[in-house]
């Protein structure tokens, strides 16, 4: 037998990717904002503070029995101007010695896929594996435990973060997503100067529950692991999804320097609700217009190019880069913060 060196196997998986069908677009931040619908609807200032993308719709109730995502959006955030949908994750921030908090930025990720342009934000991924029903209206569902700091309570195949040492987002980093030396944890090496966080959802469902009351369990993972489009599902949710996979590269550049990191032993490096990797999380909520996600699934739409077999639109930048909406939770976000948004509203360092 031939043993392919580590290079080579890094190429085929990057191929691999490249070659396989399924969405992939850049969707930029629509607000940054404590509030959080899904989990505690109707209340602003939430225990911790989101980026949430998509349709700018979205606000702190989002009532499933009366609130239609694609008839009260006007715009997307998202590259595809059928997606209304509305995706959100918690927010990282660097912890400064001297206990102070500054958010980092987001920036749009490169890969074998070619490069996409976010102004803060993500990247959403729609992948298939044969044959797959779409998601229906007033859908919705979460992966992740907002207050978990064990990493061991975590599969990785699922939630991992990947340091990159460039800083050049358009060179393919290690293997598939969630593999080889990703983590659960948030990496602390100075020499990162990307983090890149993956977040891949539940592709299986119960095929009654539109949502459940922990917004987990109308869904499952099947056989396998990893960004593959999900495996064969297990009898208790028969229904095969677009396994949906968000990509987050945070660039932790200007936090490099080890002198401004914190010398009690405490992470670097944390998710808004003051915990690491152990307690990142991801919401999703439906809304792609009629059955256009179904069309782009049956006729293997590919990454964020139009696709006239689906009615798919993909917009330039500088339109879904437009589409914003303001807080509803007005605090500031950005800057040096002397704590984390949590609790009151936010102060000024």
């Amino acid at each position: 037998m031939q043993w392919l060196s580590l290079a080579a196997v890094t190429a085929l998986l990057a191929q691999n990717a490249a070659a396989q069908n399924m969405l992939r677009f850049a969707c930029s931040q629509l607000v940054v904002d404590r509030v959080d619908p899904l989990v505690n609807p109707g209340m602003t200032y939430t225990p911790h503070l989101h980026q949430i993308v998509g349709g700018n719709s979205f606000n702190i109730s989002m009532d499933p029995a009366s609130h239609d995502l694609v008839s009260k959006s006007t715009c997307t955030s998202c590259s595809f101007q059928e997606d209304l949908s509305n995706y959100w994750t918690a927010v990282m921030f660097f912890k400064h010695k001297n206990g102070s908090y500054h958010r980092v930025r987001q920036v749009g990720n490169g890969g074998p896929q070619g490069r996409l342009i976010n102004n803060g934000g993500l990247d959403i991924y729609y992948i298939p594996n044969g044959k797959t029903t779409a998601f229906r209206p007033g859908f919705r569902m979460l992966i992740g435990n907002a207050v978990n700091t064990d990493n061991n309570k975590v599969q990785k195949a699922n939630i991992c973060h990947r340091c990159w040492n460039s800083v050049n987002e358009n060179t393919f980093v290690g293997g598939a997503p969630c593999s080889g030396s990703d983590t659960v944890a948030i990496p602390k090496d100075p020499s990162c100067k990307m983090i890149r966080q993956t977040i891949i959802f539940p592709a299986c469902w119960d095929g009654r529950n539109l949502d459940s009351p922990d917004h987990t369990s109308h869904v499952a993972y099947g056989q396998g692991s990893g960004a593959n489009g999900g495996g064969a599902c297990p009898s208790s949710h028969p229904v095969k999804l677009p396994q949906i996979m968000y990509e987050l590269m945070w660039n932790v550049t200007e936090f490099s320097d080890r002198n401004m990191w914190p010398t009690d032993g405490s992470d670097p490096f944390v998710y808004s609700m003051n915990i690491g990797g152990a307690a990142a999380h991801g919401d999703y909520v439906f809304g792609w217009k009629g059955d256009s996600l179904q069309k782009a699934m049956d006729n293997r739409c590919n990454l964020n190019n139009d696709c006239p077999a689906a009615g798919l639109h993909s917009q330039p930048p500088e339109k879904y880069n437009a589409c914003t909406i303001k807080q509803q939770a007005p605090e500031p976000v950005d800057g040096w913060l002397s704590a984390l948004p949590m609790g009151e509203g936010a102060m000024r360092a």
